[in-house]
């Protein structure tokens, strides 16, 4: 069978940055969320803190511009003058974020912003880094149910069937907002029982479900677990409506997984459970 061409039109990216990178990135991937049907090969270039770093960018950008005779799209967190003015230097479009942000809230602000390279994430000694760190301690010993002791210390408490999402959320909450989340799968003896999990309903306020279509479960366990009854679509169907049921019964809000993205699952319970306030 002969091989054919990926017809899909391509757009090389990259997220430049004299610390890690990882707001470039985070700033471009909500921009590039916005457009669909183009595949985008994207690098990420931290740590261009240097005038030779710099040249060796702008090398590497036009080498990129040469290759297909398009301009590299750039997401650009550079904040020393002059390693930006040197990189900009590159056939590429830059969208840079302190130029297109920082500057015109500095002439709103009346005053300088500091300009630290990472200082978005230079927290190593504050007590959020550390709250972070716990949060995900917490997370992850009670992960899945596993453990009980300590769940008073939990902010939410995730529920649903196994695979529905319950574990990625937990983390994120963890790590993006130092949220102690725990996760506790409902299992076909609970449904038997037609009762909650005995280690949960005193912290019934904390709870919030998740769901998923029985068809995407499916696919989902037989990854894990191909051919096996825990994957069929029957047992899914089961424990999916089981699950809900009980979700309505113990009036316990929930959403499905199936269609959402961590981020917005996350925003969701954040709000729910009314732990969306952030300090700055």
């Amino acid at each position: 069978m002969p091989e054919y061409a990926n017809t899909q039109p391509s757009r090389k990216i990259f997220f430049v940055s004299d610390g890690t990178g990882i707001t470039a990135e985070t700033f471009g991937h909500s921009i590039l969320a916005q457009f669909d049907g183009i595949r985008f090969i994207q690098n990420r270039m931290p740590f261009i803190d240097t005038p030779d770093k710099a040249d060796e960018a702008v090398m590497r950008l036009n080498a990129a511009h040469n290759g297909d005779g398009k301009r590299p799209i750039v997401f650009s967190t550079l904040v020393n003058p002059e390693i930006n003015q040197i990189v900009h230097k590159a056939n590429a479009i830059f969208l840079d974020m302190f130029q297109t942000f920082v500057e015109p809230l500095e002439q709103e602000l009346g005053m300088k912003s500091t300009h630290s390279i990472g200082r978005s994430h230079n927290i190593a000694d504050s007590e959020k880094y550390k709250q972070r760190i716990e949060a995900i301690n917490f997370s992850l010993a009670h992960d899945d149910g596993q453990l009980n002791r300590g769940l008073v210390e939990a902010q939410v408490i995730l529920v649903g069937v196994s695979r529905s999402g319950k574990t990625p959320t937990s983390l994120y909450l963890a790590m993006q907002y130092g949220i102690k989340a725990a996760n506790y799968p409902f299992i076909p003896e609970d449904f038997e029982r037609g009762r909650l999990p005995s280690a949960l309903p005193e912290h019934r306020a904390k709870l919030f479900g998740l769901s998923i279509t029985p068809e995407r479960l499916s696919e989902v366990r037989n990854e894990r677990r191909p051919g096996s009854k825990y994957a069929s679509l029957e047992n899914c169907r089961y424990e999916v409506n089981e699950a809900e049921a009980m979700m309505r019964r113990e009036s316990i809000p929930w959403l499905s997984s199936t269609a959402k993205s961590i981020e917005e699952i996350a925003t969701t319970v954040l709000q729910d459970i009314r732990l969306d306030r952030r300090d700055y």
